[in-house]
C-alpha cells in the first residue's frame, strides 16, 4: 500500500473520530484530535485560537450540547498540499425529527513527526437553504 492511500485513510479515520465524539458528546476523545497551535472557528463564527482556547469551549459546549438525531461526517475531498498538510471538505449532516441540516466544514490537517494527522485548521459554515 502507497504512502498517499495510508494517509488517506488516516484521515478518514480522523474524521470518523470526530463524528464519532460528536455523538458521544466526548470532549476528550475530541480534544485528543488537535494540533497544540490550531485555530478553530465553528459554524456560528466564534474564533477559537491555540488548543487551550478550544479546549476550554469544547469541555464547556460539547457535553450539554442538546440535540435529537445523530450527525454524520464525510470526507469528500481532500487535497495533499504538501505530503505532511492537507486540506480537507467535509459533508457534515445532523439528521433531525425534524429534518436534516448541513454543515460544510474544511478542516486542514498536518501530519506530526510521528505520522499522526491531527486538526491544525477548522473552518466550519451551516450550509442554508433558505
Amino acid at each position: 500500500m502507497d504512502t498517499n492511500t495510508l494517509d488517506l485513510r488516516a484521515i478518514e479515520q480522523v474524521v470518523a473520530t470526530v463524528e464519532r465524539t460528536q455523538r458521544a458528546k466526548d470532549a476528550e476523545g475530541f480534544l485528543a484530535l488537535f494540533h497544540p497551535d490550531a485555530l478553530w472557528t465553528t459554524a456560528h463564527g466564534r474564533v477559537l485560537v491555540g488548543f487551550d482556547e478550544i479546549a476550554e469551549f469544547t469541555r464547556a459546549v460539547l457535553p450539554d450540547a442538546v440535540w435529537s438525531g445523530d450527525v454524520t461526517y464525510e470526507p469528500i475531498h481532500v487535497r495533499f498540499l504538501r505530503q505532511d498538510v492537507a486540506a480537507v471538505k467535509i459533508r457534515q449532516v445532523y439528521h433531525a425529527p425534524t429534518g436534516d441540516t448541513e454543515g460544510s466544514p474544511l478542516y486542514v490537517m498536518t501530519k506530526t513527526s510521528d505520522d499522526r494527522w491531527l486538526l491544525h485548521v477548522g473552518q466550519n459554515t451551516e450550509v442554508r437553504t433558505d
